[in-house]
């Protein structure tokens, strides 16, 4: 079923060739006289073979007529009258003169002085016998043409050709498919090691290549057999001739701008090879720098990266324009337009890309975040994941990625808690309001005490308190503690704010977040026999020490 399928795909590409080229073949003939009928001039063709070009009016016929009256004699003859010789007969009439070719006093047509062509430098007899041997060789082809061993020595070639192109179209086919199986799977071999990972997304157009390339051997060899099955029978020789022509001609066009082009092309690859050493000089010196090796002015280890794609970039453009005028074809039309159609889709959409980019290097150059550290942004936090050009991603607590703009970031205050936690730490702060009738040392000593005992602060430098303001209702405090790892950040205050209510309970000191209408009888605090009512679980007595 599948071999079937095959040569069915096979036939079908055989006859989409020979039907393209059949409107060549069917109008070979025509389409020339047609073209010369503006100009004055008519093309006689018999058996795809020019003939004579008529060009002056011959008794009152034109060009065209005259043509055609040539056919309609040519037709009536016999294939006996077809291999006979024919004669040339000089003639006078008013004007001028004229040489008539005819078989057997049939007269087929005639060439007058009006038809030579001036640029040929031709006389009237040369003229008559160059007409004279392309009709004969016509007529011979058409007579030739209905032998019957003729017929059937030419259908014979052509069928053992037609086997020949299915089984050449066949190997190629199962050629391809060998190749592109042996190529996925050492895709899917490497991708496992991580070593290609980048091939699997160009997968897809490894296909279409593969594709479009066994199309184009397909109608390499589609138009080969038809080259060879118009020549093995002569009525459609010339076609065959001129189909093998044109591929010899197009062959040779090829070589000779390829050799042409050589000298330009050299020095194009000799540009872009100094190109390439010079932007890996420049690469070894950007990662001697990054590897802290090499110190230049101005050039810090966050910003290393990003001046180095900066300088590939501008070592390449440089490159490539220096080197583009001895490319190929470079002051071509199709370069040229394709020069103007990027340049138009590059000022539609270089607006917000543009600004995107400054807003990117803006980020880089002012060193305000990097991969790793943990920021905010307006009321987004997380863990800096990638810095990109066009955008920043953000992973929250909620192990959520957040993709925000670069000109986003510029425009609002990017808190970083990571830049400034080398020594001394990150500073973490939480407020917490008291009374007045609660003095304020002893709220001092026990908030500092409440991040002595929380894990992932430091006690060096130590904990300090600040009294934020005098409310009409309780005393804002404000305590500050350093940390060494921001990026748990939410898991620290979150253990420094329990530890912060278990000091208060302890001591009977009444948090006074809530308003009252007046001062309760009683400290609302939680006694220490209910710190652990379910579900909670019971204090360990390593942490009960702790806490005394």
């Amino acid at each position: 079923m599948t071999s079937t399928r095959a040569f069915a795909k096979l036939a079908a590409a055989l006859s989409f060739v020979v039907l393209a080229c059949w409107p060549f073949i069917a109008g070979a003939a025509s389409a020339p006289a047609a073209e010369q009928v503006s100009t004055g001039e008519a093309i006689l063709f018999h058996n795809f073979r020019p003939i004579v070009t008529f060009r002056a009016t011959f008794l009152g016929a034109p060009p065209l007529a005259r043509v055609r009256k040539s056919e309609q004699r040519i037709d009536q003859l016999t294939p006996s009258q077809m291999v006979q010789g024919i004669e040339l007969t000089p003639f006078s009439y008013d004007g001028g003169h004229g040489i008539t070719l005819t078989v057997n006093d049939n007269i087929l047509l005639a060439v007058i002085d009006g038809d030579l062509d001036p640029q040929e430098k031709l006389t009237l007899e040369q003229a008559a016998e160059r007409a004279r041997k392309e009709l004969s060789a016509a007529l011979l082809a058409d007579a030739t043409q209905r032998r019957p061993a003729v017929l059937l020595k030419g259908l014979a070639f052509s069928a053992a050709a037609t086997l020949f192109a299915f089984a050449l179209l066949w190997l190629i086919s199962r050629a391809t498919r060998l190749l592109v199986a042996r190529l996925q799977r050492v895709i899917e071999e490497e991708d496992a090691a991580n070593k290609l990972r980048w091939a699997r997304h160009g997968w897809l157009l490894v296909q279409r290549v593969s594709q479009l390339f066994m199309g184009f051997l397909w109608l390499s060899v589609a138009y080969l057999w038809l080259t060879y099955v118009l020549a093995r029978f002569p009525l459609t020789e010339p076609l065959g001739d001129r189909l093998g022509d044109f591929l010899l001609d197009l062959l040779g066009t090829i070589g000779t701008s390829f050799i042409g082009a050589m000298p330009s092309l050299t020095t194009a690859v000799v540009i872009l090879f100094m190109t390439k050493a010079a932007n890996d000089a420049l690469g070894n010196f950007f990662t001697a720098a990054k590897a802290g090796r090499v110190h230049a002015p101005g050039l810090h280890a966050d910003t290393v990266s990003a001046t180095h794609r900066l300088v590939t970039v501008m070592v390449w453009g440089l490159g490539i324009a220096i080197a583009y005028p001895f490319i190929p074809m470079s002051n071509s039309d199709a370069f040229k337009g394709l020069s103007v159609m990027f340049g138009f889709m590059l000022t539609l959409g270089s607006a917000g890309i543009v600004n995107q980019l400054m807003s990117g290097l803006v980020l880089v150059y002012a060193r305000a975040l990097s991969v790793g550290d943990f920021v905010e942004v307006g009321e987004n936090a997380g863990v800096v994941s990638q810095v990109g050009v066009l955008s920043t991603k953000i992973i929250n607590m909620r192990n959520e990625e957040i993709t925000i703009p670069n000109a986003v970031l510029v425009g609002n205050p990017i808190r970083n808690f990571s830049r400034l936690a080398r020594e001394r730490g990150t500073l973490v702060s939480t407020k917490v309001t008291i009374g007045y009738d609660t003095p304020w040392r002893q709220v001092h000593a026990m908030l500092i005490a409440a991040a002595k005992l929380t894990p992932g602060l430091r006690s060096l430098p130590t904990p300090f308190v600040y009294q934020k303001s005098l409310e009409d209702w309780y005393v804002e405090y404000e305590l500050f503690a350093h940390m060494d790892q921001p990026l748990k950040r939410v898991s620290v205050l979150s253990a420094l704010l329990g530890n912060i209510q278990d000091q208060f309970n302890t001591y009977g000191v009444q948090i006074m977040s809530p308003h009252f209408n007046s001062q309760p009888a009683n400290n609302l605090v939680v006694p220490r026999e209910n710190w652990h009512t379910e579900p909670a679980e019971p204090e360990t007595p390593a942490s009960a020490t702790r806490q005394g």
